[in-house]
């Protein structure tokens, strides 16, 4: 039996980094998963700890984005030298304060909502739903790209009025299945960053929403805990790691050359099956 645990927690933590970094919301995919299939609540004792799992073990993702840009976040800290250049010339430069503006809507609403969103939207149906929602979203941004120029092809180019705009898209992903990459990259294509630049930014911003939401979920559900979830949670954090850490650096060099519309397409064709499959 407790093979078959950690099976469950190796194929969700696997779920969870493959899909993170693309935008189809790795957190809808683990409800999906986990509900219909898996099922942890059964044996983690409470969906408090279950959904908790769902969070904590977005970490290990957050660990794998830091690693692959170690070097940005180094220099962001102000902790090293290394500078940034497009071309021959230094055009602009991000800062953390750019990451500090972004983070703010997602951080306040993710605080105040945060028993509605635990409590309802981690619902199948919700997720379904937000499949949907985020692919019209994902649609609409690379047809918008097209009737408009790229004001920024890096993400050193940014400015803070696009920084603060990518953190109010970045609110969409607090409903499960929205997703946080395919909210906030389209929104910045939307704004006129290139998709590298959007998604570069996504992922930089998303070290301090998920380890805040991580933290948050922890501190609250702390209670429902036994020692016997650990080890579940452990293996969870190491697969998100090792398949984020893959995915990532795959999604990165794909994103410029397919856009955002077939991943539009397969979140379509994922909610329709998930229909079918529940109703």
């Amino acid at each position: 039996m407790e093979v078959l645990i950690f099976l469950k927690a190796l194929i969700l933590g696997m779920v969870e980094g493959l899909t993170e970094f693309a935008p189809v919301s790795s957190t809808g995919h683990m409800v999906i998963v986990d509900d219909l299939w898996l099922k942890s609540q059964e044996f983690l004792g409470s969906q408090y700890v279950a959904n908790t799992f769902k969070v904590v073990i977005q970490l290990g993702s957050i660990l794998a984005v830091v690693v692959v840009f170690k070097d940005r976040f180094i220099d962001l800290l102000g902790l090293g030298k290394k500078t940034y250049k497009i071309g021959e010339k230094q055009k602009g430069h991000l800062k953390l304060t750019h990451v500090i503006i972004g983070i703010i809507p997602a951080g306040v609403l993710g605080v105040l909502f945060e028993d509605i969103i635990d409590e309802i939207l981690f619902g199948v149906e919700y997720v379904v739903i937000a499949l949907f929602l985020g692919a019209f979203w994902m649609i609409f941004a690379d047809v918008f790209s097209k009737r408009r120029p790229v004001v920024a092809e890096t993400v050193d180019q940014m400015t803070y009025k696009q920084a603060l705009f990518m953190g109010l898209f970045q609110c969409m992903s607090l409903w499960p299945g929205f997703s946080r990459s395919g909210a906030t990259i389209s929104g910045g294509v939307v704004l006129g960053l290139s998709h590298r630049a959007a998604s570069d930014f996504t992922f930089i911003m998303a070290v301090p929403i998920m380890a805040g939401a991580s933290g948050l979920s922890l501190i609250k559900n702390w209670q429902y805990f036994t020692i016997d979830a650990l080890p579940f949670f452990i293996v969870g954090f190491i697969a998100a790691f090792i398949f984020a850490l893959v995915s990532i650096k795959f999604f990165l060099k794909l994103i410029n050359r397919i856009k955002l519309v077939p991943f539009a397409l397969y979140r379509i064709i994922i909610a329709i099956i998930i229909m079918l499959f529940i109703f």
